[in-house]
């Protein structure tokens, strides 16, 4: 699909993808957006028609990712149409789902990243978690002379345990709840933390967040608050490479592949149950489920004690990684539906 229009971009299908995973504050906006504007001459539908008329929608099976292009099945040419969405769906704002729910039930079936994001439709529903590529440039193995000269390069030093969370400065990815569970570890066992994100740029929103995590880390130069670019995948590799033990403290996520990449490293991964933060972690066997900071701290701590289970934890980690969230079983699943859909 061609690129669209910055304007399209944020006004538009951002907006709607916000109002459909998030319980947004204020609907008004949308409204006006999706119901007081002409539908024949909304930018959305105006965007999907641009695109409809430059791609090549003539084929066995067509499958369309998220929100952004869904509308498009009103150019459907022939084939089976699936539409594949990453979103949490389960409270969406009634105004938008109804928008876009009127383009999905004319799908032949719909995807969805984990169960419960799933909304009643009268089509059929697959499950398929996402995946991660293991020779992308976030995944590749790195010699431990990289990993070292990276993590000197961002200014860790590895004289102690690192703890990390990779994660945008977002309410929902609870950095200053990983602050105080790191603060509970502290006062038994000496280990550093590192919040490594972006998603501040041009974001009020952003600002704030990382106004109030610096305020909670304080003067404390065992916390390492790293604002990263987004093409910083390298510096992500060698971050989870060069940890102890990941965090992933989301009150409310998408699937949360972060999780998946560390795993990969052969971390093991403290996470809360958001999104599908538990859907990848093994309670117990490839790292912890928790509910609060105080569970959070006291899985960390067991782990710091415990060298020889996160280790253990670490090697089962990778391997439940290998067998369900690599892209060749993803791939599977993708010639699996065209199997059912096409013949």
């Amino acid at each position: 699909m061609r690129k669209a229009d910055k304007p399209f971009c944020f006004t538009g299908s951002s907006e709607l993808r916000e109002s459909l995973g998030k319980e947004a504050e204020d609907e008004k906006r949308l409204v006006e957006l999706l119901e007081e504007v002409p539908l024949d001459s909304n930018v959305y539908l105006k965007i999907n028609r641009q695109n409809a008329q430059v791609l090549n929608l003539d084929a066995d099976l067509v499958m369309v990712h998220d929100p952004g292009p869904a509308a498009l099945i009103e150019h459907r040419k022939g084939g089976k149409w699936i539409w594949r969405c990453y979103l949490d769906l389960s409270q969406p704002q009634r105004r938008a789902w109804s928008f876009l729910r009127h383009f999905v039930v004319r799908y032949d079936a719909a995807i969805f990243s984990v169960t419960g994001f799933a909304q009643r439709l009268p089509i059929p529903k697959f499950l398929i978690y996402p995946s991660i590529d293991p020779l992308s440039e976030k995944n590749r193995e790195l010699s431990r002379a990289e990993v070292s000269h990276t993590l000197d390069r961002l200014g860790i030093p590895r004289d102690k345990p690192i703890l990390l969370q990779v994660a945008r400065f977002d309410r929902f990815k609870d950095p200053v709840g990983a602050i105080k569970a790191y603060r509970m570890v502290k006062k038994h066992y000496d280990c550093r933390l590192i919040l490594a994100g972006g998603g501040v740029a041009n974001d009020p929103e952003g600002e704030a967040v990382l106004a109030d995590v610096n305020t909670a880390a304080g003067s404390d130069t065992d916390i390492h608050v790293l604002q990263l670019p987004p093409e910083a995948d390298r510096e992500i590799n060698a971050l989870q490479r060069g940890a102890t033990i990941v965090l992933q403290k989301s009150i409310k996520e998408g699937f949360g592949l972060a999780v998946s990449e560390a795993m990969w490293k052969g971390k093991p991964v403290v996470g809360g149950t958001a999104g599908g933060i538990a859907d990848q972690i093994i309670d117990g066997v490839t790292g912890y489920t928790v509910h609060s900071i105080e569970g959070a701290a006291f899985r960390v701590r067991h782990l710091l004690s415990n060298p020889g289970l996160s280790q253990r934890m670490g090697g089962a980690a990778r391997e439940h990684v290998r067998r369900n969230f690599l892209i060749t079983r993803h791939l599977a699943d993708y010639l699996t539906l065209l199997k059912i859909f096409t013949q």
